[in-house]
């Protein structure tokens, strides 16, 4: 559910407020957000997936058939992490959702914010003229 337009000023405030009171607290705060969670996530998946392929080798060279399955169940589970992880992560020039909106960063976010609303408004404007439609015929 997004937030109303009462709430999205007053989050702005909040934020704003936050910067001028503490600015290398709110970077701080801006620098670990879903992008480097995400990108965390991708490498911790890569590393799990050589885990995996070692099992998998070891299960080989030991003659241990279980070893190896281990190994191959753990570089599937990775490569499902880090292929989620991947398709999760913001594109480097989009604003994420939560961000700090500062003064530089603050008018992008505000105008495709209002883009989107406006998109909504005029998807919901023609399911009602449809269904409005459908209701006279």
């Amino acid at each position: 559910m997004p937030l109303s337009e009462h709430e999205q000023r007053m989050l702005e405030q909040m934020e704003r407020a936050l910067y001028a009171e503490d600015p290398k607290f709110a970077t701080a705060l801006e620098g670990s957000g879903l992008r480097t969670y995400t990108r965390r996530r991708v490498y911790q998946a890569v590393a799990g997936f050589l885990v995996g392929i070692a099992l998998l080798m070891a299960g080989m060279v030991a003659q241990q058939i279980w070893i190896s399955v281990v190994g191959f169940l753990v570089m599937l589970g990775c490569a499902v992490l880090a292929v989620t992880g991947w398709r999760k992560a913001p594109k480097p020039g989009e604003q994420q959702s939560g961000a700090g909106s500062g003064s530089a960063a603050g008018a992008p976010a505000r105008s495709q914010a209002r883009q989107r609303r406006s998109m909504m408004n005029r998807i919901e404007d023609r399911w009602q003229r449809r269904r409005d439609e459908q209701q006279g015929h």
